[in-house]
């Protein structure tokens, strides 16, 4: 599963070697994380929090595990949830991070969409009439349309999810050395 989502663009890693010590750094990116278990629902509020800190999640000495909070009126979800591991090499700080953009609760969303589309074809497929004179089978080309964009718009906003926090994270680590 892992190599099927990473070749369809929702995983991604990236690994980034600074030059900061390690305790210096983690304290660092605890002032910009809010404290958060990552549960399903545990961000569903936060639009409505006052709090100024960009992301949520854990932060500790040898890992963390982040995702970007969710605002009001931003309409780009952020889906996408990263790990990493912490790791100091002399004077410097290797950072490994992974990124996910799949949430295990589209697995059940894809399902129910299979099991749903296939019903309606199957039962357009033997129904006795369809609105007079039309052929049955012309509306299997809508019906695939339809199941194609509804099935590939989370893809596309899941895939966007991943990228923008790749290259937000990027530059957040990057700015923290400074």
């Amino acid at each position: 599963m892992q190599e099927f989502l990473k070749r369809l663009k929702l995983i991604d890693s990236f690994n980034l070697e600074l030059k900061i010590q390690k305790s210096d750094f983690v304290e660092r990116l605890k002032i910009h994380v809010k404290p958060s278990d990552l549960s399903m629902f545990s961000d569903s509020f936060s639009v409505f929090s006052a709090n100024k800190k960009e992301y949520i999640g854990t932060v500790r000495s040898n890992d963390f595990r982040i995702k970007k909070r969710k605002r009001f009126f931003d309409f780009n979800l952020p889906f996408a949830l990263a790990n990493g591991t912490l790791t100091q090499k002399e004077d410097s700080l290797v950072i490994e991070t992974q990124i996910n953009g799949f949430p295990k609760i589209f697995i059940v969303f894809y399902i129910f969409l299979i099991i749903f589309y296939g019903v309606f074809i199957m039962g357009t497929l033997f129904v006795d009439e369809v609105g007079g004179n039309m052929p049955r089978i012309a509306f299997i080309p809508f019906i695939v349309f339809h199941a194609t964009v509804m099935m590939g718009m989370p893809y596309l906003f899941m895939r966007r999810s991943v990228k923008k926090l790749k290259y937000d994270l990027e530059r957040e680590f990057y700015f923290l050395t400074r």
